[in-house]
């Protein structure tokens, strides 16, 4: 029985308005992509998203409820990763509880890889919470709701081992010109650091056949940008036997019709092979743009870490990938204060970094994730020590970004216009973007620009780089005349219809043929 459609649809009496939701995700772009199937779900069990629901906003404003935003049920999607995972969560959570006080049938559901590992804790520590999922089955959020709704008790549900495929679920994306391609999920690695493993599980990689008819359908939606996921991209092709799968899954996906551009996160050095660059580099889809994390730049640190890469191997990938892809820029992730690490392997991981140029870097600072080695080491570096590394390692990447970016000014780009990363767009009269190889794009739209001709959100906009900042570029080329074109694209006019209420926001049912997935029409679906 497909445990969306077992679940009772999210009716409400006679005359009343269906039930709405909001989904607030905590993490990764794992976690942004389950956010879409949890949204996917709810949606295609008869719940309406809060932010197509105006009765919801006038109840918000009548209430003053700028938490829940009037929705009837909240789903919070956790991450378990970051130190303040746990305060981040029960902080919203302690916002939510006083908006449950005053609206009786407000639902909150707790899910992602903190649910999964605090299982039954969070219900403990936060009574109000209704529903508690792990990362293994998020398929049965609608039944969850319904049976703690019906017995007015909360239900825990976590499993051990995935029992549906997420790409088998229905999906609402969160944008009508880019999407996310799950090609994997969970990870074989063992890092002493993480608990993804241990929360995702092992590494399951779905058919080739299935990635690409996902990619075909996204794009025939509308979609003209696809990120492919997975928790360690490059060991795709290991659970059916096929190596070299990574880079010929790039040619062909690189390859499919009305697709522009293609990304893929995230790989792991120790896998990352030339065969990989290659399908790079002859792809012209495949943007120039790479996230490689490094972690540290000691050789000791790494191998304490199961790290199974050392520092001269991870730049011997960058300069391949640079001989190939000159342009490309290249992103990391780096952790300061591993436990044991002294100030000569923090002298070295600056090295690295210095070395590597990268075009910026997701920086951390180690805390202990309950049930991984690493929270077992002896030699944890103190707390002040720790601060005081990363503030010097943000230092130098802020200057190297910098760097960077400034020899971007005087090129020209193409940018794919977001919706809604430029947060100062309508003071500044600019829209934002992302340039081919991701770099955030500011740019200044010509003087007397008609309405109508605007770039939409997945349109492209061709622009000269006039400024360069430690995070982003600004193109005011169009102020003094020069270079600014428009490219209207069928993305831009997917978001144009999304808005105007002509097509549902990308309601997918995938199906769980072997070989394929076929997702259905989008549709609309109407406030009763």
């Amino acid at each position: 029985m497909n445990p969306v459609t077992s679940a009772p649809a999210a009716a409400s009496p006679a005359g009343e308005h269906p039930r709405t939701y909001l989904v607030r995700t905590l993490g990764c772009q794992m976690n942004v992509h389950d956010s879409e199937r949890l949204a996917g779900m709810l949606t295609a069990a008869g719940y309406v998203p809060v932010a197509e629901a105006p009765w919801a906003a006038e109840r918000a404003a009548a209430s003053g409820d700028d938490v829940a935003e009037g929705a009837d049920v909240v789903v919070i999607n956790t991450c378990s990763v970051r130190e303040n995972a746990a305060t981040r969560l029960f902080g919203n959570l302690g916002q939510l509880a006083s908006v449950k006080r005053t609206r009786p049938g407000m639902q909150i559901a707790v899910g992602g890889c903190l649910a999964q590992q605090m299982r039954d804790g969070i219900v403990a520590k936060a009574p109000w919470v209704d529903v508690v999922l792990g990362t293994h089955n998020l398929d049965v959020l609608p039944v969850l709701l319904e049976r703690a709704r019906h017995n007015a008790q909360a239900q825990v549900e976590i499993e051990e081992s995935l029992k549906v495929f997420p790409s088998t679920l229905p999906t609402r994306r969160e944008s009508a010109y880019a999407a996310w391609v799950s090609i994997s999920v969970g990870c074989n690695n063992t890092c002493t650091f993480c608990i993804v493993p241990h929360l995702r599980g092992k590494e399951r990689d779905r058919r080739p056949g299935e990635v690409l008819a996902e990619v075909e359908a996204v794009v025939g939606q509308g979609a003209i940008e696809v990120t492919l996921l997975g928790q360690n991209v490059n060991s795709y092709g290991v659970g059916f036997g096929e190596r070299g799968a990574f880079a010929q899954l790039l040619r062909a996906a690189g390859a499919v019709e009305g697709l522009e551009r293609l990304r893929f996160t995230s790989p792991h050095p120790a896998a990352f092979t030339d065969d990989v660059i290659e399908a790079m580099a002859a792809t012209p889809t495949v943007m120039p743009q790479l996230h490689m994390p490094l972690q540290s730049g000691s050789d000791r640190v790494l191998r304490a870490m199961r790290r199974s890469y050392r520092s001269a191997k991870f730049l011997g990938i960058l300069d391949r990938v640079r001989a190939a892809i000159p342009d490309a820029a290249i992103s990391t992730d780096i952790i300061v204060g591993f436990p044991g690490e002294t100030e000569e392997d923090f002298a070295a991981t600056l090295e690295v970094v210095e070395a590597s140029r990268f075009a910026s870097a997701f920086t951390f600072q180690y805390s202990p994730r309950p049930g991984t080695p690493a929270a077992d080491l002896e030699d944890q570096v103190p707390p002040e020590v720790v601060a005081d590394r990363y503030r010097r390692l943000v230092a130098l990447q802020e200057r190297i970004s910098l760097s960077e970016n400034v020899r971007q000014e005087g090129r020209t780009v193409e940018v794919l216009i977001a919706d809604g990363e430029g947060r100062k767009d309508g003071a500044t009269a600019r829209v934002t973007g992302r340039a081919a190889d991701n770099r955030l794009v500011h740019v200044a739209l010509p003087p007397g620009l008609a309405g109508a001709d605007v770039p939409r959100p997945g349109d492209m906009v061709t622009a000269r780089v006039t400024h360069g900042a430690p995070h982003h570029l600004v193109a005011d080329s169009a102020l003094d005349g020069g270079p600014f074109a428009v490219r209207r694209t069928r993305a831009g006019d997917a978001w144009a219809r999304r808005v105007a209420g002509g097509e549902h926001a990308g309601v997918a049912h995938a199906g769980a043929d072997a070989g394929r997935v076929g997702l259905g029409m989008p549709s609309l679906r109407r406030p009763a």
